[in-house]
């Protein structure tokens, strides 16, 4: 039988926890026999949660965890002191080799620091970025770095296209993925500092299928697989991207309630809709992976339902069956030593 993928999940961590979070690691142990989940936290009420489902008790166990690491919390600060934490406990059991992988909707701040000082970087890692799947025309595109590296140099960005394009081959099956880097236009010479120092040094890379600039217009439309910028930019556009595709579906479907044509004419379309807006739902693609690291850790939203927390806990199997940080190695240890 193949070897079971264990994944820490962070019980206590997000707006609707314990609740979705259990209720989403219980639906990835039922569809995949060769997952375990750790579920890390309040035992108690973790176990209340867990009288709600029918699981394979082999597939279920739960690692007590006496406090929890809010928000609000200054995260270097939360790490040293909060060690009987949810996060801090989950993220020991990937440093000590018992689970493969971490998924979290707590703290990202907490899960970006404590992904790197506890589970630690791969050798030859720079800065491991946070990457998450956005939807697009021709399907997901990873934006990458989106919010653990805010002041990036060119270094890094030219790890992050490697990475992201391990990533996409791998995980995503695309082949020969398009690297483009953020821009304010498409000629070589247009940019920040940053961009125009990194530009030569992608172009140059034989490793990856660099397309060259991309505006964050063309984002949406599919013209890249990946999304190379620092975090500030990617996280301004991973909240944009998320807060205009909110604001449309509110105000179709406000439209299509003004009268009764409208109404009836929804109905007509409602089915056909419903499959469109599916295509960018980003739950579907699970959590932002923090690349580079010796274990895979994960974060998902802080207002993650069970659908959110299931895909991310399966994605960690897809993670590990690709050998994702043996390939992101060669890629980057051997090359760039």
């Amino acid at each position: 039988m193949s070897e079971m993928v264990k994944v820490a999940v962070d019980a206590m961590g997000g707006d609707h926890a314990p609740g979705e979070i259990v209720k989403g690691a219980v639906e990835a142990a039922n569809e995949n026999a060769r997952v375990k989940v750790f579920l890390v936290g309040a035992e108690n009420r973790i176990q209340e949660e867990l009288k709600k489902y029918s699981y394979k008790p082999e597939q279920v166990e739960i690692v007590n965890a006496a406090e929890v690491i809010e928000t609000a919390e200054p995260p270097v600060m939360a790490i040293r002191k909060k060690k009987n934490s949810s996060i801090v406990k989950a993220l020991q059991l990937v440093k000590n080799g018992e689970c493969d992988a971490f998924v979290s909707a707590g703290s990202t701040g907490a899960t970006l620091v404590g992904g790197q000082v506890i589970v630690g970087r791969l050798k030859g890692v720079e800065r491991p970025p946070l990457a998450p799947l956005i939807p697009t025309e021709k399907g997901a595109a990873l934006l990458i770095d989106c919010g653990a590296n805010v002041d990036a140099r060119p270094s890094h960005l030219v790890q992050f296209a490697k990475m992201g394009s391990v990533y996409m081959e791998s995980v995503m099956n695309v082949k020969n993925p398009k690297v483009a880097i953020v821009n304010i236009g498409a000629e070589e010479e247009k940019g920040n500092a940053l961009v125009k120092e990194t530009f030569p040094l992608l172009k140059s890379c034989p490793d990856i299928n660099f397309i060259g600039s991309i505006e964050a217009r063309d984002i949406p439309a599919g013209h890249a697989d990946v999304i190379v910028c620092e975090a500030f930019v990617g996280n301004v556009i991973l909240k944009l991207y998320e807060g205009v595709g909110g604001t449309l579906i509110k105000m179709v479907k406000s439209g299509m309630m003004t009268s009764l044509r409208s109404k009836i004419g929804a109905l007509l379309v409602k089915p056909a809709l419903k499959e469109t807006l599916k295509a960018f739902d980003l739950e579907q693609y699970g959590g932002a992976p923090l690349l580079g690291l010796k274990g895979l850790v994960v974060k998902t939203h802080g207002s993650s339902k069970a659908i959110e927390i299931k895909n991310s806990v399966l994605q960690c199997v897809t993670f590990k069956e690709q050998k994702i940080n043996d390939k992101i190695k060669e890629k980057i240890t051997l090359r760039d030593e």
